[in-house]
């Protein structure tokens, strides 16, 4: 039996497949304390936990101690002369017109930073080694008398050189051992000393945090009966033994909307789609990645609350638009929604649990695509008239009817889910057109027609089940793991051949640690070199195939870096200018087979029935299905609603929607 647990912003989901039976299971997420709603979803499923052979668990704990500022008391340590390195960050401004502009506080203050007296050239050369002395008697003693639960060491250039991050944190650990001790060598071997020092900061302020939440998850599993194999999923989408985790946590920031991408992935190449757009849409927020060739996109940086963060993540953007995204007026008079969200508690006003804010869901339930009997196949039940009251200000304000307010609040939440899109597509050279979107979440496949169309994108695929991808994700996504180390070379062979070296040593370091993970098997490898015209400031990725690392040259790696050049910019393509390799990257991945069949759960069905739809300025009839009573072949004509347990399919006029035999609802255009 293999199971995953996502937990949401509202709602905490969970999928259990054994051999082709399917449990599928929604409870309310509990915000202040994620693991009881977890272990709540795993007792609501009456599963026996002792049968579990792989639990997958996915959760925004990472995620919402930084944003929440609830991590860890941490300390900083620098080299001698570094001390503010966070607070002076990069010379930029985001907002340049915004005259009281202040750049992203990090999650440490100014007396919590300390200088270690060392230096290390960037050649990794030893300019001036580690006073030892001023470490035991100045530094430590100061750092204990802190009172810190973790503490980050970024010295300069130890992405070349290491050793005195290593000597550094050994005399730590043996000072202070209950200290958690993170090194940037440990979680971004690359250049960049602002960026480093931001990602190895947050890994420890948030490692504390993940430790203490895995633990008492353990624990509840263990007394349970648990005695499988516990694992997490990363950004990157791929997971890793709980235990590993605990190293390098500052991975886990976005591992549901990661767990989704992969889920909503494995699931449509059951149809013969590779390439997606994939749109979640869940209680608070919707977040958007593009997935070619069955591939979703990988970026080696991101950021949270405007600090950046260097670790490979799926290259996702979101927004505040979900289920719980609030309709507000603003300063100046315009309807907005989101980015505030009802969230779980209260939730939306047709929750019943004190909520008064007009939310998208209840939206929904105003122009009828939500009906609030059906709600999770009926185990929740949704106050309508609720919804109703807490459009009537917005109506009032507007001089719009009940109805045109709850349709307008979703236009905008379209628009908003549309630029996000726009930002993963067209901004980066794609084509929308050329995508199938794939909607999931509770929300997505009511959002989802609207939104292709606006797009140009004449395919929808609607998995089943669709409101808990990101938990089929975990049960269906490999064990993966990332090493990226910097080594500036102008290019020629002599680089070439190096690279290929250093390749081998980094795919050595990776079955290493699989082993040490104890996931013994064959592993997959990618390769990637970051490269550049020598005088750019940033570089562009290069994927180098596998079976070429033994003949690798510099006029080989010229032409591939020419052709991803110009594929980004557009320009370029001729190597008038000297190329530089600058940071070189490997994946390492353990398959875990062929992923589970996710099919839909069996629920009492009914026949169609007639119903009307606010749609357009008007009230239009329109056919209500429930996705168990369909077959597969069987085509259905819009305007109709299909009713799932976990999400509902708007199907518009003028498309029409076909139950495919991989229990996908493939949504096109007819007319």
């Amino acid at each position: 039996m293999r199971v995953g647990v996502e937990v949401g912003g509202t709602f905490t989901d969970l999928v259990a497949v054994e051999g082709g039976k399917v449990v599928v299971t929604k409870v309310p997420s509990t915000p202040r304390s994620p693991d009881i709603g977890a272990f709540a979803a795993l007792t609501a499923s009456g599963i026996d936990l002792a049968k579990i052979e792989d639990l997958g668990h996915g959760s925004t704990v990472a995620t919402n101690a930084v944003l929440e500022r609830k991590g860890a008391a941490v300390a900083f340590v620098a080299s001698a002369g570094f001390r503010d390195l966070l607070f002076m960050q990069r010379h930029d401004r985001r907002n340049i017109y915004d005259l009281f502009y202040a750049k992203p506080v990090p999650p440490v203050r100014r007396k919590d930073c300390f200088e270690a007296s060392e230096r290390i050239a960037a050649d990794g050369s030893i300019e001036k080694a580690l006073d030892e002395a001023a470490a035991r008697n100045e530094l430590i003693p100061a750092i204990k008398a802190g009172g810190y639960r973790a503490v980050a060491i970024c010295l300069l250039n130890a992405y070349a050189n290491p050793v005195h991050e290593k000597r550094l944190a050994a005399l730590l650990d043996e000072a202070l051992p209950d200290l958690l001790v993170t090194a940037s060598h440990q979680v971004a071997r690359e250049f960049r000393e602002f960026e480093r020092a931001s990602t190895t900061l947050l890994s420890a302020y948030v490692q504390p945090v993940i430790d203490g939440y895995l633990h008492r998850f353990e624990d509840k599993l263990a007394a349970a009966g648990f005695k499988g194999r516990f694992t997490v999923m990363q950004s990157n989408g791929g997971r890793l033994p709980a235990g590993a985790m605990r190293e390098s946590a500052i991975t886990a920031l976005y591992s549901g909307p990661a767990a989704g991408v992969v889920g909503a992935t494995r699931q449509a190449a059951r149809s013969g789609f590779n390439d997606l757009i994939t749109f979640d849409m869940g209680g608070t927020s919707t977040d958007v990645c593009l997935v070619q060739d069955g591939r979703p996109s990988l970026a080696s940086e991101s950021e949270i609350d405007g600090l950046p963060i260097r670790t490979p993540v799926l290259d996702i953007v979101s927004v505040g638009a979900g289920g719980g995204s609030i309709a507000w007026v603003d300063d100046g008079g315009m309807l907005r929604v989101g980015p505030q969200s009802a969230g779980a508690d209260p939730g939306p006003a047709c929750y019943g649990k004190g909520g008064t804010e007009p939310a998208t869901t209840d939206a929904h339930i105003v122009i009828g695509t939500i009906r609030p009997g059906a709600f999770l196949g009926g185990r929740m039940s949704l106050d309508g008239e609720a919804a109703t009251r807490a459009f009537e200000p917005l109506a009032q304000r507007f001089g719009l009817s009940i109805e045109q307010a709850a349709a307008s609040a979703l236009q905008l939440a379209d628009a908003n889910i549309v630029r996000a899109i726009q930002l993963v597509s067209t901004e980066r050279g794609r084509d929308p057109r050329d995508y199938a979107l794939v909607p999931f979440g509770g929300a997505g496949p009511l959002h989802a027609a609207r939104i292709a169309e606006e797009l140009g994108i004449s395919t929808i695929v609607v998995p089943p089940n669709a409101g808990v991808i990101s938990a089929y994700g975990l049960v269906a996504s490999d064990y993966t793991k990332f090493d990226a180390v910097t080594r500036k070379m102008k290019l020629d062979n002599a680089a070439a051949t190096d690279a290929a070296r250093i390749f081998s040593e980094m795919r050595a370091r990776l079955a290493a640690q699989f082993a040490d993970m104890k996931l013994p098997g064959d592993l997959v490898y990618t390769h990637t070199l970051d490269m550049r015209f020598v005088g750019q400031a940033f570089e562009v990725g290069v994927e180098v195939p596998a079976d070429r690392l033994a003949s690798l040259d510099a006029a080989y790696l010229a032409e591939l870096f020419a052709d991803a050049h110009h594929r980004t910019f557009m320009h370029g393509a001729t190597l008038d200018r000297p190329v530089e390799l600058v940071t070189l990257r490997v994946g390492a991945t353990l398959p875990i087979g062929t992923p589970p069949r996710l099919d839909r759960e069996t629920l009492t069905a009914r026949g169609p029935e007639k119903t009307k739809i606010f749609h357009g300025e008007a009230w239009i009839d329109c056919a209500r299905h429930t996705a168990e009573a369909l077959a597969a072949g069987q085509r259905i004509d819009g305007p109709a609603v299909i009713e799932g347990y976990t999400a509902t399919s708007w199907v518009p006029p003028g498309w029409t929607a076909t139950l495919d035999p991989a229990d996908n609802l493939i949504l096109r255009r007819s007319s």
